[in-house]
């Protein structure tokens, strides 16, 4: 048994052993579970995937004379005003009034971080302790007294893979999918990914110091659509999406090699995030969970041309043939194309190992542990009010 408190204690003696979420399971191969439990400390897991539950929070100063901006917009992109008087919030996905889905929240984000100026505008009725009706002036993230991403949701545990069974090529938050089963998307990072390592959130909780786009960030809480008690498969793997997490992070630290703008055609901008997490080997059944690879992760094919109700799962496949480029579905055999950048995310696996080795990163032991009986439901229908 090992403690948060004596790993911390080895990283900070430059001691610690910290391999990443794929070079484990080699290890484990190599010399077994319970002597690779012995010898490691630390494995290193990572994603960077795009989410459309991404965006950030920001406060610009007071204003003189004051104003309580309740219509705000970032490079003519609408953010939401609903907050205090000089505090924002600003979606991923909100969309340009002027260019639409080409540039939107995760492009005036990502320009922030760039240290690009941002144009602000708003407006406000006035009011007595805030007179002032409107302001526009451009803005850098220097400028700003706070400025951090929150995401609702990220690192989902264990995201389908995509397909269309239909005659039309349909247009998608996972890409375009064409016609007749003739592509599969998918978008987790395998082996390296964050839930996949930690199935039953043993180490992952609220409060897990995390790296995220290239800072030192935090898990906040569960995310939205957190789903624990998803069936899982014979190694606790969930057989439907499972976990997802809320995260929290400074942008002024952030690195735009590791956060990125998405446009997806006909549909709409999403943001890739960049997110690393420790997994603390405290044991040997916590090595047992890392050292699972891409070969006995699985996740299903689901049919995206089904909009009214579940989707029709129609295979079930395994990270490794996923991420082969081609797969079998049914009779046919499918070309793959990952949404998620694998080289992306073993960069970030890489780059937390070194910085704990480095004693510049220590883990911090999660405040809360996530309930394992959450249950994600759908929306309820205007028929169920009667």
């Amino acid at each position: 048994m090992r403690t948060y408190e004596s790993i911390n204690e080895k990283i900070k003696s430059g001691k610690a052993v910290v391999v990443t979420a794929e070079e484990v399971v080699q290890i484990v191969k190599e010399v077994g579970v319970e002597k690779a439990a012995k010898q490691i400390d630390v494995v290193t897991t990572a994603t960077f995937g795009p989410m459309c539950s991404s965006g950030a929070f920001i406060n610009f100063g007071h204003a003189s004379p004051a104003i309580r901006m309740e219509k705000v917009t970032l490079n003519n992109v609408p953010a939401s005003g609903g907050l205090a008087a000089v505090d924002t919030y600003i979606g991923a996905t909100e969309e340009s009034l002027e260019k639409g889905y080409e540039y939107g929240g995760a492009h005036v984000i990502c320009d922030l971080i760039e240290g690009k100026e941002v144009e602000l505008k708003a407006t406000g009725k006035g009011t007595d302790c805030y007179p002032r009706k409107e302001v526009s002036r451009k803005v850098k993230l220097e400028d700003l007294n706070e400025a951090y991403i929150y995401n609702p949701r990220n690192c989902y545990q264990n995201y389908a893979a995509a397909a269309n069974t239909s005659k039309q090529p349909l247009y998608t938050y996972m890409g375009t999918l064409l016609p007749d089963v003739n592509v599969v998307t998918y978008s987790t990072a395998g082996t390296l990914s964050p839930l996949l390592n930690d199935p039953h959130y043993r180490t992952i909780g609220i409060g897990t110091r995390i790296f995220l786009a290239g800072a030192q960030g935090y898990v906040a809480w569960r995310g939205t659509q957190f789903n624990s008690a998803a069936k899982r498969d014979e190694n606790g793997i969930p057989i439907g999406t499972g976990g997802t997490l809320a995260l929290v992070g400074d942008m002024k630290e952030m690195s735009r090699e590791y956060i990125a703008p998405a446009v997806y055609e006909k549909y709409g901008t999403s943001m890739f995030v960049g997110v690393g997490i420790p997994i603390p080997i405290l044991d040997v059944e916590m090595m047992k969970q890392v050292s699972i690879g891409n070969d006995q992760l699985k996740t299903n094919v689901l049919d995206y041309s089904v909009s009214d109700g579940p989707k029709p799962v129609l295979a079930r496949v395994s990270y490794e043939e996923l991420q082969s480029g081609k797969i079998t579905v049914g009779d046919k055999e499918v070309k793959t194309a990952p949404l998620a950048s694998l080289y992306k995310a073993r960069k970030i696996a890489g780059e937390l190992k070194e910085q704990i080795k480095k004693g510049q990163f220590y883990l911090s032991k999660p405040v809360e542990l996530f309930d394992s009986n959450s249950v994600t439901k759908p929306m309820k229908e205007a028929s169920d009010e009667n």
